[in-house]
């Protein structure tokens, strides 16, 4: 018999909501775990044991007084935040150790979501400071480290949840992505990683956002795993946009009707023949060239040959990207981190890159940013109108393997923690970032959903060496669609 860890999420709730393990149960199984792997994998912050076990109970006893079909969703549920989300009575420490690190008062619309559907919290997770990075590394804890080999990234933002997921700490986690902080660390760590779209889902964050890219969403071994939680992140369930305009202008099947339920009903439809466009195209090739490594072009041949086999219809699609595109996401992105409460005498505290990001957008004029804003939205629509000739965009998830622990500071080896002094070369540190993640944030900027999948591993089978992935990218409200595809592909 499976142990609790094994089961997907999907048969896990299934097992609590039918009364077979109990919430107590699982909730202790999970943070035995915890407990046992996470000094050297480093995904957890703080762990809740306390507070988890009493929602635990709770949960228990609510079953017991109400019929399995009144239960709330994700009943009894385990999973944990990333440590830039108000959790009440947690600390949030922005993976800072430059603020305090104080309880929060209330939960953040994510938590709030969550927990009203039914899950519990095991404890918040390892993150960048502020998330700013693609890697989740900070001074105030140990690196997170790739579950594959301990000795590269689990990637960043959500590189904590990501871990724990992959190591079968928690059976899915919520992810926040306003870059590519679901994506680049589901893709480092060999899972199923969902971007939804802008305005679906609450980013959870508790910083500023003026261009709009954050949104939450799942972290999960499977595509249903990812459904199941997309479930209780939008109640109302997908929207009729399920299939795309292009699939719906040539008569194809793909709307789920509203009566067969939400995200999860949806993956018991195939998807329509679609249309997938292959690109490499990148807005960050013009200021940083950049070469995909071999094992990136191995997933995006892999991930060709899946869909082919599927059924469906690949060209190559030459996207056009305004130069300027960098200097306007990199104002947009690192606007909240100018403005943080920060006190300046601990303002040393903070990270090289964070600490000259901070600098620079406090130096920047309200109209430098105001211009910047109003050029990313004409980017959106420039691209989403190249993106609309066909169904679905492809490209590799990562342009390169997940990384060293200390590769992108310039910590070989990423062992010396506490951190005294980091390098201090923030540019070459974003470089990095850019080159190894080129085509994330373009997907934040235009606000469309995109999916990662892991078709690849560099050992030859699944399991075996380090995880590579695709990227698929769809039109608004495609949520659904693309996880059709990912289930289609067996993922």
């Amino acid at each position: 018999m499976a142990e609790l860890h094994e089961l997907p999420a999907v048969a896990l709730r299934d097992q609590l909501r039918q009364g077979k393990v109990s919430a107590a149960e699982a909730a202790a199984h999970f943070l035995q775990r915890i407990d046992r792997q996470n000094v050297p994998l480093g995904a957890f912050v703080t762990v809740t044991a306390d507070q988890a076990m009493e929602q635990a109970r709770s949960a228990d006893s609510l079953r017991s007084r109400i019929p399995a079909g009144e239960l709330p969703l994700l009943h009894g549920m385990p999973l944990a935040y990333k440590d830039l989300t108000d959790v009440e009575g947690v600390p949030t420490t922005h993976g800072s150790a430059a603020v305090d690190h104080r309880p929060a008062l209330s939960d953040a619309p994510l938590v709030a979501l969550l927990r009203k559907a039914g899950a519990i919290s095991l404890g918040k997770t390892q993150v960048p400071e502020f998330g700013l990075t693609a890697y989740s590394e900070n001074r105030i804890a140990p690196p997170s480290r790739n579950p594959h080999a301990l000795s590269r990234s689990s990637g960043g933002s959500s590189g904590g949840s990501a871990a724990a997921v992959a190591a079968g700490l928690i059976p899915f986690a919520p992810g926040t992505d306003g870059g590519g902080s679901v994506r680049i660390p589901a893709a480092a760590c060999g899972l199923v990683g969902l971007k939804p779209g802008r305005g679906l889902v609450p980013a959870g964050e508790s910083l500023g956002d003026p261009a709009r890219l954050v949104v939450a969403g799942p972290i999960a071994r499977t595509s249903a795993d990812a459904a199941l939680m997309m479930d209780a992140l939008v109640p109302a369930g997908p929207s009729s946009a399920m299939s795309t305009p292009a699939a719906r202008t040539r008569g194809m099947p793909g709307d789920v009707p509203e009566k067969d339920g939400g995200y999860l009903a949806a993956l018991k439809q195939e998807p329509a023949k679609l249309r997938i466009g292959i690109t490499l195209d990148s807005p960050w090739f013009g200021t940083f060239p950049f070469s995909p490594e071999q094992e990136a072009l191995d997933a995006l041949n892999a991930g060709i040959r899946l869909l082919e086999h599927a059924g469906h219809s690949l060209g190559e699609a030459s996207i056009r990207y305004d130069n300027r595109y960098p200097d306007a996401f990199t104002t947009a992105w690192t606007a909240a981190v100018g403005t943080a409460r920060i006190s300046p005498h601990r303002e040393a505290l903070l990270a090289p890159l964070t600490r000259t990001f901070r600098r620079r957008a406090q130096q920047r004029s309200p109209a430098k940013l105001a211009e910047s804003l109003a050029f990313l939205r004409q980017f959106q629509h420039d691209t989403v109108a190249q993106y609309a000739r066909w169904d679905l965009m492809l490209m590799p998830a990562l342009a390169q393997t997940p990384r060293p622990v200390g590769w992108f500071t310039g910590m070989h080896g990423g062992d010396r923690w506490p951190v005294a002094q980091w390098p201090g070369d923030a540019d070459g540190d974003y470089r990095k970032q850019c080159e190894y993640a080129p085509w994330s944030s373009v997907v934040n900027v235009c606000g469309l959903p995109a999916v990662t999948l892991p078709v690849h591993w560099t050992g030859g089978a699944p399991g075996q060496g380090l995880p590579m992935g695709i990227q698929l990218v769809g039109p608004a409200g495609s949520e659904a669609l693309l996880l059709q595809v990912a289930n289609q592909l067996g993922y």
